[in-house]
């Protein structure tokens, strides 16, 4: 299996936030307010932020104040940009836990031992977590991120082995028996 990703994306920041340098920013962790706990962020192209204070504003949305972001200006030039942690600061997941980054580039094959790509990311458009698997060719399906359908996660051999509803997996998307339009 290839190794783990060096850094993990744990935030994103959005727009500024008043006119004393401060941010909105979305946290990717279970803990919004931990992002503050890993030390200096990075943004993987050689920036580094370091959090001067930050408070909940909703949700996983925080409003932060980094060092060296004064002013309106200067905080409105970092909107879109993601932190990243370096993976040695978080700490070891625990049993049955994994990382997200963790998933991605697991061989994806079914119960029966049949291929079927690789898992590329991992999304939720709301109704729970699903894992983008890019088939041979380059066509992506999503598989339902749950026990029933992904039964096993074998990080060490670098594979996750599904048991694939019905028609998920068939040419066209279509389930077996639906007539196209």
């Amino acid at each position: 299996m290839a190794e783990p990703q060096k850094s993990i994306l744990i935030a994103e920041i959005g727009a500024a936030h008043g006119v004393r340098g401060e941010v909105r920013v979305k946290a990717h962790t279970a803990d919004p307010m931990a992002i503050a706990d890993y030390g200096p962020l990075h943004d993987g192209r050689g920036g580094l932020f370091q959090v001067k204070s930050l408070r909940h504003l909703k949700d996983d949305m925080l409003v932060v104040a980094f060092e060296g972001v004064a002013d309106r200006t200067a905080a409105e030039k970092l909107n879109r940009t993601k932190l990243y942690v370096d993976r040695s600061a978080l700490p070891p997941p625990d049993e049955d836990e994994f990382y997200h980054a963790d998933l991605l580039g697991l061989a994806v094959e079914t119960t029966a031992g049949e291929p079927v790509g690789t898992v590329v990311a991992v999304a939720d458009f709301g109704a729970g977590d699903l894992l983008e698997v890019r088939r041979p060719g380059g066509a992506s399906v999503y598989v339902p991120f749950t026990r029933a359908v992904v039964p096993v996660l074998d990080f060490a051999v670098g594979k996750a082995t599904i048991e694939p509803p019905q028609g998920l997996l068939e040419e066209g998307g279509k389930p077996e028996g639906e007539d196209a339009p």
